[in-house]
């Protein structure tokens, strides 16, 4: 066992599946004491394991008797007693690290047992799953033995009100997809109230299928998003303009690097028919950005491949699970050039409000793992980003399965034939076949030519994914037919039905090779589950996407000399090998834009924690007034150095520095300029912030001290508030453009790192200046109320129904008001608009 392990494993984690397989041995020793416990003696045990966590004993000290517990436990409430392979994956994932565990072998209850250790200390544990379906199954098929063991369980769903998910995360073990933990986090930081924050601090997540979450979905962030008003007109414009184009003669498209661009007689046809000179200049920057964005979806956006439209609105296809993305929309303005081209209604362009990435979402848990069918390609990417080691376990039963070699075609349409006679075939036998697409449109070709053939079958792609586990648990059964795009049916196991196995088992016939070969790997582990026979083969075709990218000319060519017709396969192994070798240099790219993103939103990230943590001491603390009298000595010590700056006291702007102090900082006639005289710089911040002080204490006695610290919170909400949603939209706005600076031989990240910083640091100082002069200059009237800033709040990637926050009745403020066009009040001279209105 020890060798097998040896070859299995590899060297590079050899001691922590050492260390494993001793401790999987000490739980298995104590089967025999633990069988013989009454039921009340084994529920028991968690208080006892409770209590001796409170006094200083390790999850790691009492993990060999808690999983004794939890199997003992599952045997008796489940019918299910973990194998020895699922123990070495729970103890995998209880060490923060991802367990390769092969379809059919029983991740979810493997997760139950480091779930049940980690949740004895009382800090709650997310078993993150990648949809709502998998979380509620999960949920139901663990919760009865978690509760006879005396946990609390709790579902996380879309839709949910405020009160149901604070219960739901209250619970020691919560179930929840990804997107919902994610938008929950943002949300939280959006609150007005602390009571209005759902989720406790982030302990120990187990992320099924963490290859799909961590890695396929990283390079999208989540965001939340406002209404920016803008024009429809010209995307209109621009996708009449378009359709009058022709291929090659007014524009070029690179398949490779699926860029499209206008050619010379294009931007002839462009200036003429917008009625402009010049395409380029400067004025004519927008007109520019929209041509290139509809020939972007005229050109490489393919309807039922890259997005469907559904009730009258354009949805997003995954390319990765071939699942619909409602609510997510493509950025810069694509989206809308999409509607133009499909003749539907323009929605507005989308205002960035709050946004996270996955990847510095799930950094932020003390303790994260994972499990899923297909990691290891990936594991320099795990290790690296996330500190995980990925942990082949092997199966329980040996693999049967037979992986074909590859046919390769000429043609697609060969392909197809052959692809429908083989299913026509297998299917007269009554073994059931899975066929994997990766295009909507190749599912729906399948599936027309099936019908023709008089093959029953079923479909499932992301235009009937609500049916997505129906059909996936019927595609064992004898005689069944089923087309699925991608990674359909994750989660869900096929099992047999009665007399398919002595058919062959389960029949996989993969129609193109996906850039990924996780991807393809994942497919492939549909059949063969627990021991099961089943065979796998991939049909291609020379004019396949991956084929075409990479280079397959010379294949091509040699087929034609080799006077080969559409209907006749090659098998090579020079063929796999280039298409492995191309799906490698795929991966290696997308590890790289993955990184890259993860590069820009670690800017991000830094100035998200510091101003989410200020804001959640705004909102938790009873007492503002020693934040807030930091914020006015800072601004004070500000404005004092801008008017004392020269080294002669002569060219001091005194007459200046008090025009702003009645401005913004006291009332009229409460500072003269003599009184500034004969004063070096921190006598005048002195005497400033002690008149200030006088002014805020006679403040303080026209009202209760209550009704002050709700003024403070009140000013600092809406301040804070305000200027950071500005200051992450400007970030998005850079970050889109910050490319350009490469021209220049600038270093981009770099150039975003600088001018992020300077920007955070310009709003940190903002704020400060308007919390200053709203707490100063502001009057207290009796219906103070906080307010959300951003009104109409939407996710930008999944479904927001967070429902309509209540709002605390509390003492109001009405602020001075300066016109735009009026002189500044700082004295500086400037219109109030161009100066501090800014």
């Amino acid at each position: 066992m020890r060798g097998l392990l040896k070859r299995v494993f590899g060297d590079g984690t050899q001691k922590q599946v050492s260390r494993a397989q001793k401790t999987a041995e000490q739980i298995e020793s104590l089967a025999d004491e633990y069988k013989a416990y009454t039921d009340e003696q084994l529920k028991e045990k968690t208080t006892e394991f409770k209590n001796r966590y409170q006094n200083g004993e390790t999850l790691d000290d009492l993990l060999p008797e808690a999983f004794a517990t939890v199997r003992e436990a599952a045997e008796r409430v489940l019918g299910m007693r973990p194998f020895h392979v699922q123990l070495l994956g729970g103890i995998a994932i209880h060490n923060g690290n991802i367990a390769e565990m092969k379809t059919g072998e029983g991740k979810t209850l493997a997760s139950s047992l480091p779930a049940y250790l980690n949740a004895l200390s009382s800090d709650g544990v997310h078993i993150v799953t990648v949809n709502d379906y998998l979380a509620g199954r999960d949920a139901e098929n663990n919760r009865p033995l978690f509760e006879f063991l005396g946990l609390t369980v709790g579902l996380n769903s879309v839709g949910m009100t405020r009160e149901q998910k604070q219960e739901a995360y209250a619970a020691d073990i919560t179930y929840s997809t990804n997107n919902e933990l994610g938008f929950d986090y943002l949300r939280d930081n959006m609150v007005l109230y602390k009571d209005q924050m759902v989720q406790r601090p982030l302990n120990f997540a187990i992320v099924d299928e963490v290859d799909s979450i961590l890695i396929d979905e990283a390079r999208t962030p989540l965001i939340i998003s406002g209404s920016a008003a803008k024009s429809a007109s010209l995307y209109t414009q621009a996708n009449s303009f378009v359709r009058v184009l022709k291929n090659e003669e007014d524009y070029t498209h690179d398949i490779k690097t699926k860029s499209v661009l206008l050619t010379e007689e294009g931007i002839n046809k462009a200036e003429k028919f917008f009625g402009i000179e010049n395409l380029f200049d400067l004025k004519n920057v927008a007109i520019t950005h929209h041509i290139n964005q509809a020939l972007k979806a005229h050109v490489t956006m393919h309807r039922d491949t890259d997005y469907v439209v559904e009730e009258g609105e354009v949805v997003i296809v995954d390319s990765f699970t071939g699942r619909l993305m409602k609510g997510r929309r493509y950025s810069d303005g694509l989206h809308q050039s999409i509607e133009a081209k499909e003749g539907l209604q323009i929605q507005n362009e989308s205002m960035t409000l709050a946004s996270i990435t996955f990847q510095n979402y799930f950094r932020m848990y003390k303790k994260l793992a994972g499990m899923t069918g297909t990691a290891k390609t990936e594991e320099e990417e795990f290790r690296n980003i996330y500190n995980m080691d990925v942990l082949v376990i092997p199966t329980n039963k040996e693999i049967t399965r037979q992986d074909k070699s590859d046919y390769i075609f000429k043609t697609m349409e060969g392909k197809f034939r052959a692809v429908v006679e083989e299913i026509k075939a297998r299917h007269e036998t009554g073994q059931p076949v899975l066929v994997g697409t990766v295009a909507v449109e190749t599912s729906e070709l399948i599936s027309k030519m099936l019908t023709r053939a008089r093959v029953p079958h079923n479909v499932l792609n992301a235009k009937n994914h609500h049916r997505e586990a129906e059909i996936i648990e019927d595609a064992g059964q004898k005689g069944a037919v089923t087309i699925a795009t991608n990674m359909a049916g994750r989660g869900t196991d096929i099992k047999l039905g009665d007399g398919v196995l002595e058919l062959g088992g389960l029949a996989v016939i993969g129609t193109e090779r996906h850039e990924s070969r996780r991807i393809d790997n994942q497919l492939r582990g549909r059949a063969g589950r627990q021991g099961d026979p089943g065979v796998t083969q991939f049909y291609l075709s020379m004019e396949d996407e991956l084929m075409r990218r990479f280079g397959s000319d010379n294949m091509r060519s040699m087929m034609d000399r080799l006077g080969m017709d559409d209907d006749t396969p090659i098998e090579s192994k020079m063929v796999s090998r280039a298409v492995e070798s191309a799906q490698k240099r795929v991966e290696g790219n997308n590890f790289d834009s993955r990184k890259t993103v993860l590069s820009y939103d670690d800017v991000l990230r830094e100035q998200r924690e510091i101003i989410y943590k200020q804001r959640f001491e705004v909102i938790d603390s009873q007492d503002l007034h020693a934040i807030i009298d930091e914020m006015v000595r800072d601004t004070v010590h500000m404005v004092v150095r801008a008017h004392t700056a020269e080294e002669s006291e002569e060219a001091w702007a005194l007459d200046a520095l008090a025009e702003y102090a009645h401005a913004n900082l006291l009332p009229q006639d409460k500072l003269t300029v003599d009184e500034l005289k004969n004063k070096d710089a921190e006598e005048i911040e002195e005497l400033l912030m002690e008149k200030i002080h006088t002014h805020l204490k006679q403040k303080e006695e026209e009202m209760t001290p209550d009704q002050m610290r709700e003024f403070e919170k009140v000013i600092l909400l809406r301040t804070v508030d305000t200027k950071w949603m500005d200051h992450i939209d400007q970030m998005d706005q850079l970050r889109q453009g910050i490319h350009l600076r490469a021209y220049g031989q600038n270093d981009p990240l770099r150039e975003y790192q600088l001018e992020g910083y300077n920007m955070f640091e310009e709003m940190v100082t903002s704020i400060k200046e308007e919390v200053t002069r709203y707490v100063l200059k502001a009057e207290i009237r009796d219906n103070l109320q906080r307010e959300q800033v951003a009104k109409g709040v939407q996710a930008v990637s999944g479904d927001d129904t967070q429902a309509e926050k209540k709002k605390k009745k509390a003492p109001a403020v009405k602020a001075d008001t300066v016109g735009r066009n009026d002189p500044c009040p700082c004295g500086s001279g400037k219109k109030y608009k161009n100066c501090h209105g800014q």
